[in-house]
């Protein structure tokens, strides 16, 4: 049996917790095997795609893979959550600081929207949603941790502007979808189905401005009336 399966099980049995030294390692190992069935996934789609090929392509076998997912869809689950939340991370690094509020969401639109048209993210999409209807939790965890934790973190940042008097929002929240949907148009919803090769970076910056122009036009500081 596998040393990596013969050790967890000891460990399941003894209750005595791994070291922070075994604890690093496992972390490096389960994203090894979660890189390996990145490049399986999007070469051979969800269902093409076999355990043994992912573990020739993580490195490792097919019993250590076990130790650390249940199935193959748990895997594929644990894969959509790690590129979620690394994408919705990336989409907002800036400075919060910044008192230019129509130039802050323009960076935070053309960023988001770079993303969306990503090769591998239309990959990921059109996986997730061949599989969601079987498999409704992958689909629950893509929606959580890629549109919900990015809309999360847009009303945040949008509170912070309300209080500093920059913005007027009643509902943070579905502002920040809102936001969101304006950015992308139709562009992305065309490459999804594949009636267009993508939007150039002129498309998505005007796209973008638009969005920005009809956002601050709706949630922009309000005049107060004199007297």
């Amino acid at each position: 049996m596998n040393e990596a399966l013969e050790r967890a099980k000891e460990r399941a049995t003894d209750g005595n917790a791994p070291s922070p030294a075994e604890q690093d390692m496992e972390a490096k190992k389960r994203l090894d095997i979660i890189d390996g069935a990145r490049r399986v996934f999007f070469h051979k789609g969800f269902d093409g795609a076999s355990m043994d090929e992912i573990a020739r392509a993580a490195a490792v076998s097919k019993a250590t893979i076990y130790v650390y997912f249940q199935s193959k869809a748990d895997l594929f689950r644990a894969l959509v959550e790690a590129d979620r939340r690394q994408s919705a991370e990336r989409l907002f690094e800036f400075d919060e600081a910044d008192a230019d509020v129509e130039s802050l969401l323009r960076r935070i639109g053309v960023t988001f929207m770079n993303m969306m048209i990503r090769p591998n993210h239309i990959r990921l999409v059109r996986m997730v949603f061949g599989v969601a209807e079987k498999f409704p939790a992958i689909g629950q965890t893509f929606f959580e941790t890629g549109p919900c934790h990015g809309g999360r973190r847009l009303a945040e940042l949008l509170q912070r502007q309300v209080e500093l008097g920059r913005l007027d929002v009643d509902d943070c929240q579905a502002a920040a979808f809102e936001f969101f949907n304006l950015c992308q148009g139709n562009q992305v919803k065309a490459l999804m189905f594949g009636v267009s090769e993508g939007p150039t970076p002129e498309d998505i910056e005007r796209t973008v401005g638009r969005a920005v122009r009809v956002f601050l036009a709706a949630y922009g500081p309000k005049d107060k009336p004199a007297g």
